[in-house]
């Protein structure tokens, strides 16, 4: 009766997965993070990298207002908040080094390097939480270590500040990834994203003040799309997880790299440079094996409970 009963449960739950909506909800956070990429690049330096980070969050800010209010009125977990406050220094950091590095380097390239982030992320779990990195999980972080080294190709050319800045803003994402797990289990997903974006727009602030540049409704118009775009495509990604599991849905976002490659040529006028095409092929590689495997793992551990 209790195997029957499993079977039944596991029965509804592949029922509940629908990949091929997973995939559809993970091309259009894709194509909305590309949005994201086409607009910033088209702004270029004209506005320091923090104003205009700040101004997209603060746009951000005005989206979630509705969110926002009733976290604050609730009030915070004990241990709550020292969390939100210490991802909100990660993400502004990220935040500025990301729009200091897609302002000056290919969109391609950008999107290759930022690729690093679910690496940084399974290395920073194994230190900080204590999670097994095992054998196969570190050959997959060598593999893309490998591909990053192949984009950037270090020795080969000269390494701008523009390519140091987003290998930092990939160390910061992945810190920022970071203090969300640990804050999962203290907080709704809702009010870890609303405090997000309201803890970056408070962090952005000074910096942006530091060396505020006149704005035209134009690039204040642009920054709006900007934050829409990027909202679109947080919530794209959130169904694509929830409809799917991330081995279906993981390889898929190595079209953004082809829609970026494609953006960067045919509105940019910047070349396809294969080196960051084979580059990120081989780290999206090894991040979609590792997730598939990982995904088997917690499919058999599932079977077996639901057997017992």
């Amino acid at each position: 009766m209790r195997l029957g009963l499993g079977c039944v449960i596991m029965m509804e739950r592949d029922l509940e997965m629908r990949p091929v909506q997973g995939v559809l909800w993970m091309l259009a956070s894709g194509l909305s993070f590309v949005g994201v990429n086409a607009l910033v690049r088209w702004l270029g330096t004209d506005l320091p990298a923090a104003q205009s980070a700040f101004l997209r969050f603060a746009f951000g800010v005005v989206f979630l207002i509705p969110t926002i209010l009733p976290v604050l009125r609730a009030g915070f977990a004990p241990g709550a908040l020292p969390l939100f406050l210490g991802r909100g220094v990660a993400h502004t950091a990220a935040v500025i080094f990301w729009f200091y590095a897609m302002a000056r380097l290919p969109v391609a390239e950008v999107t290759a390097i930022g690729y690093l982030n679910p690496i940084l992320v399974t290395l920073g779990a194994a230190l900080l939480f204590g999670e097994r990195l095992g054998l196969r999980r570190m050959l997959a972080v060598a593999v893309a270590i490998l591909g990053a080294v192949i984009v950037l190709r270090p020795g080969l050319r000269d390494l701008s500040l523009a390519h140091l800045s987003q290998v930092c803003a990939a160390s910061g994402f992945a810190a920022s990834y970071l203090f969300a797990k640990r804050l999962s289990g203290l907080a709704s997903a809702g009010a870890i994203v609303a405090m997000l974006s309201l803890c970056v727009t408070l962090g952005l602030l000074p910096f942006a003040l530091l060396n505020w540049q006149p704005v035209t409704l134009v690039q204040l118009g642009a920054l709006a799309v900007v934050a829409l775009c990027a909202t679109t495509g947080h919530y794209c990604m959130s169904r694509a997880f929830a409809v799917a599991p991330m081995a279906v849905t993981q390889p898929v976002t190595f079209l953004q790299l082809v829609w970026a490659t494609l953006l960067g040529l045919l509105v940019f006028g910047e070349g396809i440079d294969g080196f960051v095409l084979l580059g990120g092929a081989i780290i999206i590689t090894a991040i979609s094996a590792n997730t598939w495997r990982e995904a088997r793992l917690r499919r058999r551990a599932d079977e077996v409970a639901a057997a017992l």
